[in-house]
């Protein structure tokens, strides 16, 4: 029996060395007894608590025989031989226990402890224990095996010990804490950084495929890391050549005397592979395919990749590529030009990544077009191996680099971004261009919540969430970048202009504006300070207009004052040269004014009519940004002031609910499920009804019925009025057609909406008679299941106009408290939920708990494909909020678990 393909992949250990994890298999019976004999015999009786030389047969086909449920077991394997294995069996129930606890047990080869495979094994082995809803881990631990109890104890569970003749019993709750996430979130970030260091720090180079032609790539590739002078030895490989570039050249990598950390690979495609088990037994660290022809060329080219990654895998090297340009470290400490490019940028502080060779080319022109100093560049290629979130975490602690920009075309894992996103934009701004925004339409779906959802809803979601900043074009990215990477993140909205023009001044004040952001009146007393450096026709009000005559006693004088007040907390200073000479003066004047004053407050310049002059400015100590136009500037300032804004706010929390009844839940979805085979479908009324509540979520009193008799019957034991709808499998929005009556009082009007509404439909199965709930605020609620993000949630205003207003706002699943806030007020009819021209308001903590709670149905709940609350009735303050229609779809899952079940922890893919 195979066990489930989503816990079969690679992952990282402390060191970097990649490392292969599965479910055990019958057919590991012989790794396993040759894993046990090379155990030494101290780890052998730390485990069994005796001295044991071998496992007998019977012994190996226990370990190797698990159903997956109450027995599971894990295995690392490198290089196809066992080298640990972490395994848990449920615990018979106790009479009074409710919780479901299994015995966890570990045994790691000893060459391979103190590597974090055990932290793996443990982290991996929970994950699929809370998905087959067991509660607690205990285990057994000799007293003297501090090993054992530190990854207990490094694991971020709440542990319980208890000491009895040298034995430890360990019991410890696997609820996915914080603190647990945390844990492995370390654990994650010092692996990949680990596996990261020999390939943007080698101490050693060699280029298979180097070549004396420097219009080859491999030409010039090897030439620029032999022209920037490389730190360490640097080694050409050419079976063709005894000398490239006067460097001796060797026939093979494994020809080459010494280790080799990173190896660049410039060979047609077919040869890779075998260069790359080259590679692996001389030991190499780090790979950079560079040769194309794998993915990108169809399912043949695929098929190559995927062979190439595996060798890479097996020999534990990190890959690069395929189909890249390289990478690059500025770093004088290795001064890395590993790229055919024929730019090597000035050093600096911002971190670039790119999936497309081409565009990379182009950034490294323009940065250095710009003098946007680079730290290091990494062109990602197909993404085989080493992605996007693996340099997250790299840079994420590296003191070179302050800002992170990635041109990414696709996300490999939405969810691992959006998580270590979430995290390092905290610290660091991470500026994106996201190319594959546009759709050929909106996907076809059967709620309100799908039609909504459209095909760039979840990538604006995904980096709301994380603080992620977005760049619409490549031009805005680096209108950006040379703010965010030179100047102080702005300290509020509140923006001076100052011009010698009075048209771009405007131009400013109205694009800063239309951004959200202030252009305060100037104090009085500054004004008149101001005053006294300007000629009378000038103004001193924001923005200043100096008039044309100002020259660079002006600029320093009133720039001076401006970065002196407490009134403001940027400047843009714009200027239009009146005369060939002028530029240079009044760039020095305004260079010298920033350099003078250490208020922290952000500044930018706009030099129109001319692109000359201006290096005094971008290069000097004072570091000003330069843009052509006074929107662009303005732009860029909007959005390092929303991103301030962001890092600002709580981070929000995941909360707990521990009045949800999970397992009675669960149990409803499988009787549901049981009725609608495969195809999955949409609940019954009272079936959605009580899932909602059992996750305290408050419904309308209602009943199906299946004639006027019982609908008359259901109304006064609700009581008037109420609402009939009709009940019909095929009908989404029923009030279009006369489904829907509301409002109803009287037996004889009950009656005649049961027939009026079970008239509309030829599969009509009946009616739902409802508690009719009066209020003028309507919102829906809902969710709607995205193939790569996973769940996104909706809420926005509700009832029958909603895709015509389309007022709504999304968030990726799960939410923290500070997402479903945001989500309220994010909304343009925010203020019909606070009160709108004398109206008491709603309950708005009301709706964001049910944002909340239907945020953990849903996870808690894969079965969940689409979900619609609409309307949910928003009471007055203090009386929360009534679903009075509910429509959830459920389908079966494909095998255990979703796609959306990716973000695995360690999982280096």
């Amino acid at each position: 029996m195979e066990g489930p393909k989503e816990f079969e992949f690679d992952a990282l250990l402390n060191d970097g060395q990649a490392i292969h994890f599965r479910p055990i298999r019958p057919d590991d019976a012989a790794r396993e007894q040759q894993f046990f004999e090379r155990v030494g015999p101290e780890s052998a009786y730390s485990r069994f608590f005796q001295v044991k030389a071998d496992l007998g047969p019977e012994e190996l086909r226990y370990f190797t025989t698990v159903d997956y449920d109450d027995r599971m077991a894990l295995v690392a394997i490198h290089k196809d031989d066992m080298v640990a294995v972490g395994r848990y069996d449920v615990l018979p129930a106790k009479s009074d226990e409710k919780r479901k606890v299994a015995e966890v047990a570990f045994l790691v080869e000893d060459d391979f402890q103190g590597r974090g495979v055990g932290s793996h094994l443990l982290q991996h082995l929970t994950v699929y224990a809370r998905l087959r809803g067991i509660d607690e881990f205990e285990a057994f631990v000799l007293a003297d095996n501090r090993a054992m109890l530190r990854l207990f104890r490094n694991s971020g569970y709440k542990l319980t010990r208890q000491l009895e003749e040298g034995v430890y019993r360990v019991e410890f709750p696997i609820e996915h804490s914080l603190e647990a996430r945390e844990a492995e979130w370390e654990h994650e970030k010092r692996a990949a950084t680990a596996s990261l260091m020999p390939i943007l720090y080698p101490r050693s180079v060699a280029v298979i495929g180097a070549s004396r032609d420097d219009r080859s790539i491999g030409g010039r590739l090897f030439r620029n890391l032999l022209m920037q002078d490389f730190a360490g030895p640097l080694y050409p490989v050419n079976p063709n050549a005894p000398f490239v570039h006067s460097v001796k050249a060797f026939p093979s990598i494994n020809d080459i005397p010494g280790p080799i950390d990173l190896a660049f690979v410039v060979v047609p495609a077919p040869a890779v592979p075998e260069v790359l088990e080259d590679c692996g037994q001389k030991g190499t660290r780090g790979v950079v395919v560079i040769s194309a022809g794998f993915g990108e060329t169809g399912k043949d080219g695929a098929s190559l990749e995927q062979i190439a990654l595996g060798i890479a895998r097996r020999h534990g090297m990190r890959m690069v590529g395929p189909n890249c340009m390289g990478l690059l470290n500025t770093d004088t400490k290795v001064s890395l030009n590993g790229q055919f490019g024929p730019t090597f940028p000035p050093n600096g502080n911002v971190a670039i990544s790119s999936q497309s060779g081409a565009l990379g080319l182009a950034i490294l022109d323009q940065a250095a077009e710009l003098n946007i100093g680079i730290s290091t560049f990494v062109s990602l290629g197909n993404r085989a191996d080493v992605s996007p979130n693996d340099l997250l975490l790299y840079w994420e602690d590296d003191p070179a680099s302050d800002v992170i920009v990635l041109y990414v075309e696709s996300f490999g894992n939405p969810r691992r971004f959006g998580r270590l996103a979430r995290r390092v934009s905290r610290t660091k701004p991470i500026v994106v261009v996201k190319a594959g925004r546009s759709s050929s339409g909106v996907r076809a779906a059967a709620s309100h919540t799908g039609s909504l959802a459209s095909l760039d809803v979840a990538v604006d979601a995904l980096f709301h969430q994380s603080g992620v900043i977005r760049a619409e074009t490549l031009h805005e990215l680096f209108d950006i970048t040379v703010l965010l990477a030179n100047q102080p993140f702005p300290a509020g909205r509140r923006v001076a202009v100052l011009s010698n023009a009075g048209g771009p001044a405007i131009l400013a004040a109205d694009a800063l504006e239309n951004l959200g952001l202030e252009l305060p009146e100037l104090s009085d007393t500054l004004q008149d300070r101001l005053a006294e450096h300007l000629p009378p026709a000038a103004t001193a009000v924001n923005p200043v207009d100096m008039i044309a005559s100002a020259g660079p006693d002006e600029y320093r004088s009133c720039m001076s004052l401006l970065l002196d007040s407490d009134e403001i907390d940027s400047v843009i200073a714009i200027f239009i040269p009146t005369s060939p000479e002028g530029t240079r003066g009044v760039v020095s004047a305004v260079r010298d004014a920033v350099q003078e004053h250490t208020s922290g407050k952000t500044v930018l310049g706009v030099l129109m009519g001319t692109n000359e002059d201006t290096e005094e400015l971008t290069s000097s100590t004072a570091k000003v940004p330069v843009y052509s136009y006074p929107e662009s500037a303005a732009r860029a300032l909007a959005t390092a002031v929303q991103y301030q804004e962001w890092r600002s706010k709580p981070e929000g929390e995941y909360r707990h609910y521990p009045d949800i009844d999970r397992v009675s839940a669960e149990a409803t979805l499988r009787d549901a499920l049981a009725r609608f085979g495969l195809s999955g479908g949409w609940l019954e009324p009272t079936e959605a009804d009580r899932l909602l509540s059992l996750y305290g979520i408050t419904t309308a009193q209602a009943a199906v019925v299946h004639s006027e008799d019982e609908a008359i019957e259901a109304a006064a034991e609700i009581g008037a009025p109420v609402a009939v709808k009709v009940v019909s499998a095929s009908l989404v929005h029923k009030s279009d057609i006369g489904g829907v009556a509301l409002d109803v009082s009287g037996n004889e009007a009950v009656s005649a909406a049961y027939r009026q509404v079970t008239a509309v439909a030829d599969d009509a199965d009946g009616a739902l008679v409802q508690e009719f709930v009066a209020s003028e605020v309507e919102v829906i609620v809902g969710m709607t299941e995205d193939p790569r993000f996973g769940p996104l949630i909706l809420f926005g205003l509700g009832g029958i106009f909603v895709e015509l207003m389309q007022d709504v706002s999304f968030r990726i699943n799960p939410l923290t408290d500070a997402d479903a806030r945001e989500m309220l007020f994010e909304v343009r009819s925010a203020e019909l939920l606070t009160g709108y021209r004398g109206s008491a308001g709603v309950d708005v903590d009301a709706l964001q708990d049910l944002l909340l709670r239907v945020s953990a149905l849903v996870e808690n709940h894969p079965e969940v494909s689409e979900l619609d609350l609409n309307p949910v009735k928003a009471l007055t303050l203090g009386n929360g909020a009534i679903v009075v229609d509910a429509r959830i779809r459920i389908r079966p899952l494909p095998g255990l678990f979703l796609p959306s079940r990716k973000d695995i922890p360690g999982r280096m893919l």
